[in-house]
Parts: structure tokens; sequence; C-alpha cells
């Protein structure tokens, strides 16, 4: 049997070469900052609970999670959880990653339109990721149908519409927790730059993640779509 090499194979490789890199940065300056105590000596529950009260958010529960950057807000059930190497730290690290959180809270507060719309597509995504492939094959079995195979891609294509709103979503959620920190003078004037660092590092995940999602739906397109297929 011939040997075939599919030269769209480089674009996964790019993206997976992309992610490790922003994996190894995000770990590297959280490591970093991690080391940085924060000198108001609060925890980042504190800060995180602070937030939460002169936002108006009182109502939102704070509960700990085990893990390693487990940290995340829940909307449907009104909690903030924070990991815990978070919770009981009072590094810069994670006194930012804290008051990243407690802004998706703020964000559920002012009915942020990405961050709802995110949440619609949470379903719509899950069921692209469950039925694409199986649509995909079933496209190609019975003689490459246009109609499936085309299905089968748009469904793909979903995941890279939900990290693209993911996006915006992130990075406001990080702008609210920076200013909220200097409003409330949380951190002091030198260690609110490496805060925003750490989130910046985190933001760049997502935008790692994007692009890597782009590049195998580019490739799925260059196989299978506008009607070339593999015979």
């Amino acid at each position: 049997m011939p040997f075939y090499w599919d030269p769209t194979i480089i674009l996964i490789f790019i993206g997976l070469a992309i992610s490790g890199f922003a994996s190894m940065y995000v770990q590297s300056t959280y490591s970093k900052y991690s080391g940085v105590k924060s000198k108001r000596g609060y925890t980042a529950s504190d800060v995180c609970r602070e937030i939460l009260n002169v936002s108006q958010l009182q109502n939102v529960r704070l509960e700990g999670i085990r893990g390693n950057l487990t940290d995340h807000y829940n909307s449907q059930d009104n909690v903030l959880r924070l990991s815990d190497t978070t919770r009981n730290s009072t590094s810069v690290a994670a006194i930012g990653v804290a008051a990243h959180e407690a802004g998706h809270a703020m964000q559920d507060r002012d009915n942020y339109g990405p961050l709802r719309l995110r949440s619609a597509l949470v379903p719509v995504t899950n069921f692209g990721q469950t039925a694409a492939f199986p649509i995909l094959l079933l496209g190609l079995f019975m003689g490459g149908s246009d109609i499936l195979i085309n299905i089968g891609l748009l469904l793909f294509s979903l995941t890279l519409l939900f990290q693209l709103v993911t996006l915006p979503v992130e990075f406001d959620a990080s702008r609210r927790a920076i200013r909220v920190l200097e409003e409330q003078n949380l951190l002091t004037q030198e260690e609110l730059p490496q805060a925003k660092k750490v989130l910046n590092a985190a933001a760049l995940t997502y935008v790692t993640a994007a692009i890597a999602s782009f590049l195998s739906v580019l490739r799925l397109f260059l196989l299978f779509g506008g009607g070339r297929r593999r015979r």
C-alpha cells in the first residue's frame, strides 16, 4: 500500500506547537508570581470576597474546590469556586486569578452580552462536537454527499465560534479585575502590573486555543470543502 503524505497535517502540528508554547509560558509566569507575596497580606479568598461585596454581589457564594487552577464562576449556581492552590494564598498570582473570576461574576450581574452569548452556545457547541465527526464520515461513506459533509464541517466550526466568543469574555473579566484591584487598593502600584502579567498570560491560552481550532477547521475545509473529496 503506497504511503500518502497529507501536507495539511502541518496545520495540526503548528497548532500543537503554539498551544504548547502558550502552556509553558502560562506555567512559567504563574510560577514566577506565585512566589511574590502581596504586601497587603490579603489571601486570594479575602480579595475575592471584598470585590464581590463592593460590587453588590454579596449573594454570590464563595467556595473551595480541589485541584490546581480549577477556579471558576458558575452563574447557574451563583457560586464562585477557588482552587486549593489559590484561595489561601497571598501571592500576587493567586489574587489576580481570584479577581478575574470575580470579574466574571460582575459580567453576570451586568448581563454582559458576550457572556450571555457564550452561555447560549454551550449546548449547541457540545452537540456539534458530538455529531460533527459521525455526520462527516456518513457523508464520505455515502459517496461524498455534499450536504452531509458540509453539515459536518459547519458543526466542527461551532467550536471555533465558541472560542472566538470566549475571547472578549476573558479579556473583559481581566480588565474588570485589574480595575477593581486598583480602585479598592487591594494591590500596591508595584503589584498591579505583576497581576496583569499573570492575567495576560492566562488569556494567551484562549487566543492560542482559538488559533489551533481555526487551523484544525481550515484543514478539514481544505480536505473536504468546496467539492474537494478524497477518492
